[in-house]
């Protein structure tokens, strides 16, 4: 449900086009505030992929349907009357890209959502191996990110670590021992499903420099770990160990402690014979990744730590080596500079002061930030709510003290159209997941995402996803948004 304007919004001129750049749940959260707290803005949703939802559709794990159905709330966003969601429209220097000049030149106000695309790097000897990768570009595979289609992991491996204990490493570990009959009913991509499913992975090595009660998962998560029917959960009890000089003295807080409890019930719990198994281990920090005689990853090197007294862990100079064929660092991921734009380095974000983007420590007229590239990959999905209405704010407090002065009302769509690029509007999307569940209903399963460009933009344009004619139909098929009676059509 969309949230009720605001009391004391500043009001706009009538019909401000406003585009937001990243169609994941910062950018919808964007444009839902727009048009809530003001009846006279026109918001354009643009992203580079054909497809909307950003993380949510290629970042969240397809066995977890619950999150998944939070598309439901963003596609809500995206059918109201004044938003138009525009993908296959990136945002660059390159070719058949539009600028951020470009952008500001055309609209009232450029709001980058534009999340944080790569990962945090280990920095040690032997990362780059063969056989080494981000997590990220695991996810991406699995959940059928078009840039990931071609990337092949080596899941014959028997032995496979992964480095970090947050979410996302409870995700991959799972989806590593999980069998075709469980991961049959998603809609994970054939191609990955297939290779899961013929995988050798028996062991799965998830470990943290820190201790248990420093672990980043959430409690549902982990628990989730415990529940699997083709895999069981171990710990070490050793390595069960709390810091008594850092919080654990004063009292846990309580996500720790669910985390711990649930922990201990494993140490509880004798092997029950599964035939895989997910070992979380604790106090080991990743210092080399080891080459096996064809040059590809055979074991990792890991220096045991221990608690320092202020919630870190310090070095004990002893070492272990745990093998591995495959190994996922997932250690955080990382904002990307995005060339026009002013980029922290430092932090992996946009400067900014209350989502202004800031250009020399001044606010640069027009532009904005919210998402991940404003605050760093911080907080759970519906942080981004609140993130995006305090940017929000800022752009319509701009815009009601500002006088149009560059923009016209003009309808920037005819023109990308004219730079040769081929937007996908809702209708093209609607197509798409035509198409996906089409695909579904011919391998016998439910809805199948489509992994490839090629297919992709095939489906958009009402072709079949393999087997039709290029980019054959025009991005004019079907019915564009309109707004309300009383404002001009965004094709006006």
């Amino acid at each position: 449900m969309l949230d009720l304007p605001a009391e004391g919004t500043p009001t706009v001129p009538p019909v401000q086009r406003v585009a937001v750049v990243g169609a994941g749940p910062s950018g919808v959260y964007a444009a839902q505030s727009l048009v809530d707290r003001s009846p006279d803005v026109l918001v354009d949703v643009l992203d580079r992929l054909p497809c909307p939802y950003g993380l949510v559709r290629y970042g969240v794990a397809p066995d977890h349907k619950k999150i998944k159905s939070l598309q439901g709330t963003l596609r809500a966003v995206l059918e109201h009357p004044r938003v138009r969601f525009l993908g296959n429209v990136a945002v660059g220097p390159g070719e058949g890209q539009v600028t951020p000049r470009w952008l500001r030149d055309r609209y009232r106000a450029v709001v980058y959502c534009v999340g944080a695309a790569s990962d945090r790097r280990l920095d040690i000897p032997g990362e780059d191996l063969p056989g080494s990768f981000s997590a990220t570009d695991f996810v991406a595979w699995y959940s059928a990110h078009p840039d990931a289609v071609a990337r092949r992991f080596p899941l014959g491996a028997a032995d496979a670590v992964v480095i970090g204990v947050g979410n996302v490493a409870v995700d991959v570990a799972r989806i590593l021992v999980r069998g075709a009959a469980e991961l049959g009913g998603t809609d994970m991509p054939q191609g990955p499903l297939d290779a899961l499913a013929a995988g050798g992975v028996t062991t799965v090595h998830m470990v943290g420099r820190r201790g248990p009660s420093q672990a980043k998962f959430t409690t549902n998560e982990l628990r989730e770990l415990g529940t699997l029917t083709e895999a069981e959960a171990v710990v070490h009890e050793e390595e069960m160990v709390l810091d008594p000089g850092y919080r654990d003295a004063g009292g846990l807080p309580s996500a720790a402690r669910r985390n711990l409890a649930a922990l201990r019930g494993w140490l509880e719990t004798p092997p029950g014979g599964a035939p895989h198994r997910i070992e979380l281990r604790f106090f080991l920090r990743p210092v080399e990744l080891l080459a096996g005689p064809d040059g590809a990853v055979r074991a990792v090197r890991f220096e045991r730590t221990a608690p320092d007294g202020r919630g870190g862990v310090h070095g004990t100079g002893r070492f272990e080596e745990i093998p591995a064929g495959l190994v996922l660092r997932s250690v955080g991921y990382r904002g990307v500079a995005l060339p026009g734009l002013p980029f922290d380095d430092r932090t992996g974000t946009v400067p900014h002061e209350q989502g202004r983007v800031l250009r020399d420590g001044v606010p640069a007229p027009g532009e904005y930030v919210a998402g991940w590239i404003k605050r760093g990959p911080t907080g759970v999905i519906g942080t981004n709510r609140p993130c995006a209405k305090e940017t929000v704010v800022s752009v319509l407090a701009d815009l009601a003290a500002t006088a149009p002065d560059g923009p016209s009302g003009e309808d920037p769509l005819a023109e990308l159209r004219t730079l040769g690029l081929r937007p996908v509007d809702w209708q093209g999307w609607k197509r798409v997941e035509s198409a996906e569940q089409a695909l579904g209903l011919s391998l016998g399963r439910a809805t199948v995402k489509i992994p490839d460009w090629d297919g992709l933009l095939r489906a958009a344009d009402g072709a079949s996803a393999h087997n039709g004619p290029a980019h054959g139909a025009s991005a004019d098929d079907g019915p564009a948004h309109g707004v309300q009676d009383r404002l001009p059509p965004l094709g006006a």
